[in-house]
């Protein structure tokens, strides 16, 4: 691999000597209208105010943004953002968000919403293995908060927060369609449209997707390991991952007055299993994640007279998760002491969850030199279905045991549970002067089944000059148990603990933001955390077998965020970031591993009449193994993606390619089994995609 230097020199300063030219109005300053730009942001206290004085650590990332870097899903979005990280884990690819060196199986520590409404999977605490997220086409913007923010969200706003903002009713009138081609049998088509009548506004979405996936090669898996140990040759590794995947995302918007509603539907069929559920490659098994999102929302602004602003909203989320052609664990042949999984040994672990959610919020403006904002909440989340057909059953000491034909399992792997949340939250904006902000905020949850827990907040915000802002923070976070940890029953490698608690987290954040010029803007958030009471396995006393989740661990992280944006002209912005972390386990004072401790992004972005042409270099480097992981430090990568587009204006043809991973690197994410797939799990290579739509 080309050294860092080497290939900014040889491959992005070229590029920034390219001509640039004016460039026409389009729909995403449309938008900027209705939703504010990037130098705007609500996640930060729950009202719009101005991103380099919010009190918080945040990016914000529009449409326009979206679309000027070909991004096909909001992985390749994120990826942008300092201090956090994409990696993935082993079954169905499924995405792991990893903020400022927090890092678990399912980083149930980052809490994902759209619109403001939880996307929280209640089983595992992610975002569920096969329901993918919205379509990027979609989006009007994402807000990204990094580090606590448990005293405005709750539970899992733990390491941060990213909320998803879709396009909505009435700021976007007419129909887009597009359709795109690319590598690995990639294919999508999508329609937009907007519009208003009787004083209804309103906006749908619909999107088809495929793809094959990529096919990177896993060189050795879990079967390998039991090829070995017993004497078989039934493994297939070395050879390519499963990702083949469809997908349908629909959404409808109306607005009324002050009304709201909006549905959004995502369908993700045909799911391979990637690196397989076991960690054996697994050519068969074939999954399906649904979600269905709706939410009714009423605000009622400060009126003439009064100082009082009302909103509130009802949601209710159903999840999904299938497996038509069950998942393939072991190839066939595969021997356990217990005997010889002649057709393989398959699973497939199903469940159904729902959730209602109700909450009102009130601002009051009416006391000088404060802005107060109170809010109330229930939650009813239910997991209803749970259950798990296999052709295999468990020896006391959690050796599987052939047990063909297949057949519904007599218990399943998790009963169903519900649980219950009650929430009050208060905060207050004190200007103590022209020049200084103190926000001070307290959120109490009530958990029917992980008891209580209070995460309070403090920031100030100095505009030391006209040009220079600094920003103290701190706050708490929490993030609760999943269902999976706390009641996992008949399965003898992690059994679930009724009494496991809350982890929690203490962060202290500074800010400095400063205008250097008025086009060069720099950025520097420094941060310390410590984290508590995170749940763990540890095995069962002897000679009881499996593990049982506990509050055992603990974790200590620091680092810092440096950010650039610079106008170079009035067609030229260069951006980037270095993202520098250290997290480690107190107890023994060693790398928590798997996480990248450097991270170097740059992007330039110009403009060329009503064409735009993007780059984006990163480079992900000094990647350390977790203690007791001999393996070697997991490889650096440098990828170089490049898009050349058109603008999206009201009306007309616009059309876009993108080349990602230029370099054809060789990337790799850490698999958390060093025994399990022994090369880390491979990334796509380089890969092409052609765009055409048309607006009128």
């Amino acid at each position: 691999m080309k050294s860092l230097p080497r290939v900014v020199v040889r491959w992005f300063v070229p590029l920034l000597l390219l001509p640039a030219a004016a460039v026409q109005a389009s729909e995403d300053e449309e938008l900027a209208l209705a939703y504010g730009d990037q130098s705007t942001i609500s996640l930060a206290t729950g009202m719009r105010q101005p991103l380099r004085r919010a009190p918080a650590v945040a990016t914000v990332i529009t449409a326009e943004d979206i679309a000027a870097m070909g991004a096909t899903d909001l992985d390749q979005v994120l990826e942008t953002v300092a201090g956090l990280h994409i990696n993935v884990a082993p079954s169905a690819r499924n995405t792991l968000y990893v903020i400022r060196g927090v890092f678990s199986l399912q980083t149930p520590q980052v809490l994902v919403l759209q619109n403001g409404i939880p996307l929280t999977v209640l089983l595992t605490g992610g975002r569920g293995n096969l329901s993918g997220l919205p379509a990027v086409e979609n989006i009007a913007r994402v807000e990204i908060l990094r580090g606590p923010g448990s005293a405005l969200f709750g539970a899992d706003a733990f390491s941060g927060v990213i909320n998803i903002i879709t396009r909505g009713a009435g700021e976007l009138p007419g129909t887009q369609v597009a359709a795109r081609a690319g590598s690995f049998g990639s294919a999508d088509a999508w329609l937009r449209q907007g519009g208003s009548a009787g004083g209804v506004a309103w906006a749908a979405f619909a999107k088809l997707a495929r793809t094959d996936g990529l096919r990177r090669t896993i060189e050795s898996d879990a079967q390998t390991r039991n090829d070995r140990l017993f004497g078989t040759q039934a493994g297939l590794a070395p050879g390519p991952v499963t990702a083949t995947a469809d997908a349908l995302d629909a959404g409808l918007e109306l607005a009324w007055q002050q009304w709201r509603w909006r549905a959004l539907y995502k369908l993700r069929d045909n799911v391979g299993t990637y690196g397989g559920l076991g960690s054996a490659l697994d050519p068969i098994g074939r999954g399906r994640g649904a979600r269905l999102v709706t939410d009714l929302g009423w605000s009622a602004p400060a009126s003439a007279g009064s100082d009082w602003s009302f909103d509130a909203n009802v949601s209710w989320v159903h999840f999904a998760q299938r497996f038509p052609v069950p998942a393939r664990i072991f190839p066939p042949g595969t021997r356990f002491p217990t005997g010889v999984f002649v057709h393989g040994m398959f699973g497939a672990p199903e469940v159904s969850e729902r959730s209602l959610r109700v909450q009102a919020h009130a601002a009051y403006a009416g006391w000088n030199g404060h802005a107060l904002r109170l809010g109330v909440g229930y939650e009813n989340l239910h997991m209803y279905m749970a259950r798990d057909t296999n052709n295999f059953r468990y020896t006391a000491s959690g050796i599987p045991i052939p047990n063909d034909p297949v057949r519904l399992t007599d218990l399943p792997f998790i009963y169903p549970q519900r649980r219950e949340v009650l929430y009050a939250f208060v905060q207050d904006e004190w200007h103590l002067h022209p020049d200084w902000t103190l926000t001070a905020g307290v959120r109490h949850d009530q958990y029917s089944d992980a008891g209580g827990t209070t995460n309070p907040r403090l920031a100030l915000v100095w505009d030391a000059t006209v040009d220079w802002t600094v920003k103290v923070l701190y706050g708490q976070a929490f993030r609760a148990p999943t269902f999976s940890e706390l009641y996992a029953t008949n399965n003898p490698i992690a059994h679930g603990n009724p009494a496991l608690r809350p982890e929690t987290t203490r962060t202290v954040e500074a800010v400095s933001s400063w205008q250097a010029t008025p086009d060069l803007q720099l950025t520097l958030s420094i941060y310390s955390y410590r984290m508590r009471d995170i749940a763990r396995t540890v095995p069962n006393p002897s000679p009881a077998p499996g593990t049982t989740y506990m509050n055992t661990g603990r974790q200590h992280g620091k680092g810092f965020e440096a950010e650039a944006v610079w106008d170079a002209t009035r067609q030229l912005r260069l951006s980037g970031h270095l993202s520098v972390t250290r997290a480690v386990d107190p107890a023994t004072g060693a790398d928590v591993g798997n996480v990248p401790r450097r991270d170097v992004f740059l992007r330039a972005d110009w403009r060329i009449g009503r064409w735009r042409l993007d780059a984006m270099l990163n480079h992900i480097a000094d990647r350390r193994r977790a203690r007791g992981d001999a393996r070697p430090p997991v490889p650096d990568y440098t990828t170089l993606d490049l898009t050349l587009s058109t603008d999206r204006s009201a009306r007309g043809w616009f059309a876009g390619a993108a080349l990602r991973n230029a370099f054809d690197e060789d990337v790799r994410e850490p698999n958390l089994a060093p025994g399990l797939i022994a090369n880390d799990l491979p990334q796509a290579g380089r890969t092409l995609t052609l765009q055409i739509g048309y607006a009128f």
